[in-house]
């Protein structure tokens, strides 16, 4: 029995354990739209495509596997290059499906042709892979390829065009093979590998897991979790890899925004580095914090990507294989003897501890009156339900986040990597559906990034998503008023570009899409308001207005927190 084009993608997806689908229907979609709907998948029609490609990377991390993101012929795949890239810098496998006029239509030399332009080479480079269904009989070759290369080494976003012409022509095919009959499937590490690996646990006397965010993405908290126990050690977290893993939340610090994090730096012998590429956030491995206490400690890499390994530094020992096998791989080679408990790791527990309650007892008096940046991050985040998914945006709100934060969520969404502003919300939502809309999502984002994608507040109306967000508003681009001042000197020019008009209110924008909105001044009338934002299971939006020159991103005595630290990312020069 022949099942159309359109229909065989579905069943090619489904084998992958996709079931979303992010997009804007059109001509060249509708009857895919239709099947996916009927097959019981979630079909998600947003107001922007550069926002399906964002909710298409969320699903992605939420669910570790693929995600699918459509966009018509022209202008609507043009608006989802940016996702595209955003995708290919944070590693996300996103494969982008997009429509593109019949094919005897594009090698005619004619001009004036309606959304039409030449779009593979378009999108060559922002893609690991890229390539058209021109025969139907090409479908299964060419969606498996997509699904192959945008999970093999490092992840990454693929893309394929459906033109017109083979929308509805049907194939004579079988079932879907599984993933493992043509892609090779959470490989492990060599077996020799492994064995050097725990001679040199064993040998350390302070071993320590540095986290990335792949952790999270690939889903395997669980099995770090059991290592850093059988290690004894405590775990670091990149910048990028925020997300707490349960039952280790306690003996987790943050890399470069804490003192206990410097002191087990300095005194790490021996790094085990998961699911980080070993960037400019963390210094190589080498620089600033690296360069300091035992510099001469041994590292151990867990990297599928073998073309990844040494690239930053050198490595004693390389175990390439997806961590999801890798990191059971070791667990079980050490079950048998656990090392004893790093001496320090309870006191670096009690310091911590210390720190995040000296940070929220902070005076947080500011000369407008107006809310602290800190202190909205800390009433904020003090409410997050524990098992709420945190979803940020923004830039110097972002940087006060890091130090402030007094929850320890397991699931955090951001990019790190590309610093693309505007992502938030439309991650809100992609993570949200990822979850089945059950867990409760806590979007804290400031109000220039919050414009970008605003209109897909009716997305999460309509899909009645337990999404609160909770915007600092300022009326500037932050980051960029600090800009101005460390160059020129506070008052001694004007600040171009950077200030919009004092008028917008988010939660009556909120209510007009049909979400719940609140306004809130006062700092100690916060944490009840989200509490009470939560308990309604309906998606809100809160107001709330913070110190304009506290969160400008530092001048003088004004310093963002750890302002100093985070310029160090920005690693040129750095051998």
């Amino acid at each position: 029995m022949g099942v159309p084009v359109y229909e065989r993608i579905l069943q090619l997806f489904e084998a992958e354990g996709v079931k979303a689908i992010f997009g804007i229907p059109d001509p060249n979609f509708v009857h895919l739209f239709v099947a996916a709907e009927q097959r019981g998948w979630q079909v998600v029609t947003p107001h922007h495509e550069l926002a399906a490609g964002f909710m298409a990377e969320a699903y992605a991390r939420m669910t570790g596997g693929p995600a699918l993101a459509i966009a018509t012929l022209g202008p609507g795949v043009a608006n989802t290059a940016g996702a595209m890239i955003c995708a290919k810098v944070e590693n996300s496998p996103v494969i982008f499906l997009g429509g593109q006029r019949a094919r005897i239509t594009e090698r005619r030399v004619k001009r004036g042709r309606i959304q039409f332009v030449r779009q593979e080479p378009l999108f060559e480079n922002l893609v690991k892979w890229s390539s058209s269904i021109e025969y139907a009989d090409q479908t299964d070759e060419i969606i498996r390829n997509a699904l192959r290369v945008s999970q093999s080494g490092t992840p990454g976003p693929v893309y394929v065009e459906y033109p017109s012409h083979v929308i509805l022509e049907e194939l004579d095919v079988g079932d879907p093979l599984p993933p493992e009959a043509y892609r090779l499937v959470r490989p492990g590490a060599d077996r020799r590998m492994i064995d050097k690996a725990v001679e040199l646990i064993r040998q350390a006397e302070c071993p320590v897991l540095l986290v990335g965010h792949a952790v999270q993405c690939a889903r395997g908290g669980a099995a770090v979790a059991e290592l850093a126990k059988l290690m004894g050690c405590p775990i670091l977290q990149t910048s990028g890899g925020t997300a707490f893993i349960e039952g280790v939340e306690d003996r987790t610090f943050p890399y470069l925004f804490s003192e206990v994090g410097d002191e087990i730096v300095a005194k790490a012998d021996l790094v085990v580095a998961i699911g980080t590429e070993l960037g400019e956030p963390v210094h190589y491995g080498r620089g600033y914090l690296w360069a300091q206490g035992n510099v001469d400690r041994k590292w151990i890499h867990i990297e599928l990507d073998p073309e990844a390994i040494g690239v930053n530094r050198p490595i004693d020992v390389p175990l390439v294989g997806d961590l999801r096998t890798v990191v059971p791989q070791l667990v079980e080679a050490l079950r048998p003897t656990p090392r004893p408990e790093v001496p320090d790791l309870k006191r670096w527990i009690e310091e911590d501890k210390a720190r995040l309650a000296r940070l929220a007892s902070e005076d947080f008096t500011t000369e407008s009156g107006k809310m602290h940046t800190a202190q909205w991050v800390v009433e904020t985040t003090k409410a997050m339900p524990r098992d709420a998914i945190h979803v940020r945006d923004g830039g110097c709100t972002v940087i006060y986040t890091w130090t402030y934060l007094q929850s320890k969520p397991h699931d955090v969404i951001w990019n790190q990597n590309f610093g693309h502003l505007g992502t938030g919300l439309p991650y809100a939502i992609g993570a949200s559906v990822a979850d089945g809309g059950k867990r409760p999502v806590l979007f804290t984002t400031s109000d220039s990034s919050f414009l970008f994608h605003i209109g897909e507040l009716e997305t999460a109306a309509r899909l009645n998503l337990p999404i609160v967000t909770v915007v600092g508003v300022d009326y500037q681009w932050g980051l960029e008023v600090g800009v101005y001042k460390r160059t020129f000197g506070h008052g001694k020019c004007s600040e171009p570009g950077v200030h919009w008009g004092q008028f917008v209110r988010f939660d009556k924008i909120a209510e007009g899409l049909g979400c719940q909105g609140m306004y809130v001044e006062k700092a100690e009338e916060l944490g009840p308001a989200v509490r009470k934002a939560f308990e309604s299971r309906k998606p809100t939006v809160i107001h709330v207005p913070i110190d304009p020159v506290v969160n400008h991103g530092g001048y003088e005595n004004l310093d963002t927190p750890n302002y100093d630290r985070f310029r160090t990312w920005y690693a040129e020069g750095q051998q």
